[in-house]
Order: structure tokens, then C-alpha cells, then sequence
């Protein structure tokens, strides 16, 4: 199986460069796998479709401005993408750099408001290592000079509307250089209404990482290796799936990062482990799921990832359909677009 299996061919005017007015003035393309039926509603009315005794699970992490912009030893530019923080006393940061010639290692770097680095040398892949001359008060600085990091597929700078509205009303555990897009889309009304239907809500914590900005660079799917990432999951969060599993509802995963966490940590019974871990799993084809009976989630983008990660829990015919009614709809594809319903 090829990645180019899963292309798509996408109008460039559908991918939404702004969100809507309101989280939940989007719409809702609702995939019922049994049926077939492929049908679309407000997603503010998405409490219709859930039932007394579900379980919505969560990801609240919450995005990083890890975009920082300085200079150079020599003057020149440079771009500086913070990943993920290395374990230690010191702020030390895995990176992607960009600028017009190749990083050196050693060379130091000026940030804003008095901030220097170093680039310490060259990490996995396409990463460095770079470390923050301050120590204290580091995270202040970064709330205070980095920018939102809005996809490449976003043709525009981040604008102060981004800092709230590229991040979901729940988020709470920072370390994420991506949204969970999903989780865009409710309101603090919209997850009381939830509640209010006799649905419980869970927690888990997953920060997205270099993953989503990197291209997939192999043809066969079965060559691909997904890249780690934190996740967190809290012993009532397991506790409440396995009540699930034991015949008192539906496990809904909000996303395909809160799906990609629990398969992760679940055994072959489906129960899911409480703790930390970082997830590397690759789903896809025909991969039989252990823990979630539905899922909300985003349009995804052509021949990646998380459309493989879609298809395999839609069945890939039937969500191509969908895709292509989508299309011929002018639904809005990708982060602050609309999204789907799969049950």
C-alpha cells in the first residue's frame, strides 16, 4: 500500500485561512459506518448524536507559541521552531531551524528582549540542539515573544485572534507545536450542553509534535515510522473507559490525536493503561481498534497520516465519498475547518 494511495485532489479555496465567528458555527459531516449514510448538520447541534452513558475523551494540551525570529553571529535571520524540551536543569530545546545558509554548531544566536542561544549540534532528523541563555522566567519570556505556529498550508502571519482561537477552550497542559483542530470547534456552552445529556467527559494530555511539520518522505506505507510523542493519561480517565467497556456506553475520541494516545496504551482487551508514555503508533489499513466506537475529527490532509489513521476506522471507500461530497459542498478542509462525525 502507497501513501498516494490516499491523494485527493482539493481546491485551494476550501482550505480555511480563518476560523468561523463562533467555534460551533461549523459544520458537521456526520459518516454512519453501518448504514452507509453520509449526512450534515450545524456543529453546534452535536449533542443530537450523542447518547446518555457516553464518554467524550479529550485532549487538553495546549499549543506552544514556539515560533521565535532573531539573528544570526553574522546578521542573517533566523527562524527557530521549538519542539520539545530536553530533560535537565538547563533550557535546553530539540529545534527546527531555518535560515539562508545551514546552521553551525557552537554559533550563537539573538533573540528578542535580550535573549541568546546556542546551537549546540545537530539533533535526529532534521532538528538541533539549541540552548536558552535564561533559566528562570524562560516560559514568561516565550508566552510574551513567540509566535503561534500556524500550518504551512495557513498562507498568512499568526494575528492576535490566533492566540485564543488556535487554541481549545480546555487546554491546559502546554507543550503541544500543533492544535488538537478537533477540539477547536467547542465552546465551554457547547461542553456543558454535552454533560447536561448525560455524556461524562475525560482527560488526556498528548502534545503534538515534529510529526505534523514533516513531510512523509517514503512511498510504501509500510516503510513509514511515525515520530514519539508525551502523552499523559489519568487513572479516572482509564477508569471511565473501562466502565465504558463494560457495557455502559460509547468511548468518542475527540481527534485523531486522543485516538492515537488511547490505542496506544490500551492491551488487546481494550483497557487502557493509566501514566506516561509517548506514543509512536502508525495506524492504518486495516488495523482493528481497540478502545474508541467513534470519533470527531477534522478533514485531513491528502496522502498523510492522519487520513490513513481516519480510513482505517471508516473504512477508506467510504470515507473517500465522504471526502468528495465534502468537496462538492465547499466544506472547509483542515485546521480551522469543519469536521466529521464517524460512528
Amino acid at each position: 500500500m502507497r501513501f498516494r494511495d490516499f491523494d485527493y485532489d482539493l481546491p485551494q479555496e476550501l482550505i480555511a485561512q480563518t476560523p468561523v465567528d463562533c467555534r460551533d458555527a461549523s459544520r458537521l459531516m456526520i459518516l454512519d459506518r453501518k448504514a452507509g449514510a453520509i449526512n450534515e448538520t450545524e456543529f453546534s447541534r452535536i449533542t443530537e448524536l450523542f447518547s446518555p452513558g457516553d464518554l467524550l475523551v479529550v485532549n487538553d494540551t495546549r499549543v506552544l507559541p514556539a515560533r521565535l525570529f532573531g539573528e544570526k553571529e553574522s546578521g542573517g535571520r533566523i527562524e527557530v521552531f521549538l519542539l520539545r524540551r530536553i530533560t535537565g536543569p538547563d533550557e535546553i530545546w530539540s529545534c527546527l531551524l531555518r535560515s539562508s545558509k545551514k546552521p553551525r554548531p557552537g554559533s550563537f544566536l539573538n533573540l528578542p528582549a535580550g535573549m541568546t542561544a546556542q546551537i549546540l549540534e545537530r539533533g535526529t532528523d532534521e532538528t538541533w540542539l539549541v540552548s536558552f541563555s535564561l533559566k528562570e522566567g524562560f516560559s514568561q519570556w516565550l508566552e510574551e515573544q513567540g509566535r503561534m505556529p500556524l500550518p504551512p498550508y495557513i498562507r498568512r502571519a499568526a494575528d492576535g485572534d490566533d492566540e485564543s482561537r488556535y487554541q481549545t477552550v480546555f487546554a491546559r497542559n502546554s507543550g503541544a507545536v500543533a492544535a488538537p483542530t478537533a477540539g477547536l470547534h467547542f465552546t465551554e456552552q457547547l461542553l456543558q450542553e454535552v454533560q447536561a445529556c448525560g455524556v461524562d467527559i475525560a482527560y488526556l494530555t498528548l502534545h503534538v509534535g515534529l510529526g505534523t511539520f514533516l513531510p512523509v518522505r517514503v512511498e510504501e506505507v509500510s516503510e513509514h515510522r511515525m515520530h514519539r510523542e508525551f502523552y499523559s493519561i489519568p487513572g479516572e480517565t482509564s477508569a471511565a473507559i473501562a466502565a465504558r467497556k463494560a457495557g455502559q456506553g460509547r468511548v468518542i475520541a475527540l481527534g485523531t490525536t486522543t485516538t492515537r494516545a488511547l490505542e496506544h496504551a490500551a492491551d488487546n482487551d481494550g483497557i487502557v493503561r493509566a501514566g506516561d508514555g509517548e506514543a509512536d503508533i502508525f495506524i492504518h489499513s486495516d488495523y482493528q481498534f481497540k478502545v474508541i466506537d467513534a470519533l470527531i475529527t477534522n478533514f485531513h490532509l491528502p496522502s498523510s497520516t492522519l487520513l490513513l489513521l481516519v480510513s482505517a476506522f471508516a473504512g477508506k471507500d467510504f470515507l473517500f465519498r465522504a471526502y468528495s461530497e465534502a468537496i462538492r459542498k465547499k466544506f472547509r478542509f483542515f485546521s480551522y475547518g469543519d469536521a466529521m462525525f464517524i460512528r
